[in-house]
């Protein structure tokens, strides 16, 4: 399943309609040391570039944008247990899963390749 990145470094892998959400290394690396994600709620209906989570670290604390349209269908509850997860494997690590995605959504974002390039050219 490819991922797809949005510049505002999360990434998202589309299944049918259920799509699996997470952020970047690159936002995981400049963040620093996670010590906290706000799961966002189940039921919650974002629009997308709409604020869907927030990630806090020993630097800052960041919002995680909702890259497409979506209604949460389920939170990682085991990033409140363990939120540097975030840290250790970043492009492995969901924070969650939205239902009833629109593939077509996934047109203004980038493949694994153009935000190679994206990141570099920061």
């Amino acid at each position: 399943m490819a991922k797809y990145y949005a510049e505002s470094h999360e990434w998202i892998e589309l299944d049918g309609i259920t799509a699996t959400l997470g952020i970047s290394k690159y936002a995981a690396d400049a963040l620093g040391d996670i010590t906290y994600v706000e799961i966002p709620a189940s039921g919650k209906s974002v629009a997308a570039g709409e604020v869907l989570c927030t990630v806090e670290s020993v630097k800052a604390v960041s919002d995680v944008y909702a890259p497409v349209a979506g209604t949460v269908g389920e939170g990682n509850a085991d990033l409140e247990a363990d939120p540097a997860a975030l840290n250790a494997d970043p492009e492995n690590t969901w924070i969650c899963k939205l239902e009833g995605v629109n593939a077509s959504d996934l047109n203004g974002l980038m493949d694994a390749d153009a935000y190679a390039k994206f990141v570099e050219s920061l």
